[in-house]
């Protein structure tokens, strides 16, 4: 759905393998093309995704980054509790907005 003006006001990444080695590259194009288009919001749904190297993090850091310079936000949505020990331990669980519980994408 596009808002009048052009904003989209939200974009949804639906993350549904392992975020770590070389799957990284294929996501953070993903990643990429979503911000690009320009959304209010970005979520990031890790859900599906059992695992995340730091290549990951700093994908959704670049992403995080951006979408605060353009004035957005980006929610990662549902990460299981291996990927938010990830985050904790990279210490960037404060950095990002974590949404625990919330309903996944259809």
């Amino acid at each position: 759905m596009v808002m009048p003006g052009g904003a989209v006001p939200e974009t949804v990444v639906v993350i549904t393998g392992p975020f770590e080695g070389a799957s990284v590259e294929r996501w953070g194009n993903l990643i990429a093309e979503a911000v690009a288009i320009g959304p209010e919001r970005l979520i990031i749904d890790l859900a599906g995704s059992p695992t995340m190297d730091a290549g990951a993090i700093v994908v959704l850091l670049g992403a995080h980054r951006t979408m605060m310079r353009i004035g957005g936000h980006l929610t990662l949505r549902n990460p299981n509790g291996r990927v938010r020990r990830v985050l904790k331990l990279a210490r960037v669980d404060q950095v990002f907005d974590i949404a625990v519980g919330q309903p996944a994408s259809a």
